[in-house]
């Protein structure tokens, strides 16, 4: 290794900046969370099938998973790199909360137990 390549992989960006990086990109994903939950209670109080249930709790799982899967991915790179991966993360996660909404929008009668 050359000493200008060791001296860039020496360069690290401080602690509290990647810690404000996640704590901001964290806000955004529990957002997603808290809109999730919201449209499982919401959607529950109709009463929900099997499906309707896996289907509901998954939304509101997604975005941590993508959170963790994107913060393992991001925090061994810079900074700049880091925030990429969490917002590519976000855009992942907002693509798939629209789906989510579409499908329990156009297909109610299967997640929503038929009142009597």
């Amino acid at each position: 290794m050359t000493r200008a390549a060791a001296s860039v992989e020496g360069v690290r960006s401080p602690r509290w900046l990647r810690g404000l990086i996640l704590g901001l990109a964290g806000l955004f994903y529990a957002y997603a969370v808290w809109n999730a939950v919201a449209h499982l209670v919401s959607m529950a109080q109709s009463g929900l099938t099997g499906l309707g249930w896996v289907t509901l709790l998954f939304g509101v799982v997604f975005p941590a998973l993508v959170f963790v899967f994107a913060t393992a991915i991001g925090l061994r790179r810079g900074v700049g790199e880091l925030a990429l991966v969490l917002l590519a993360g976000l855009g992942v996660v907002a693509v798939f909360w629209l789906s989510l909404i579409g499908y329990s929008i156009l297909n109610m009668a299967d997640l929503v137990v038929p009142s009597a």
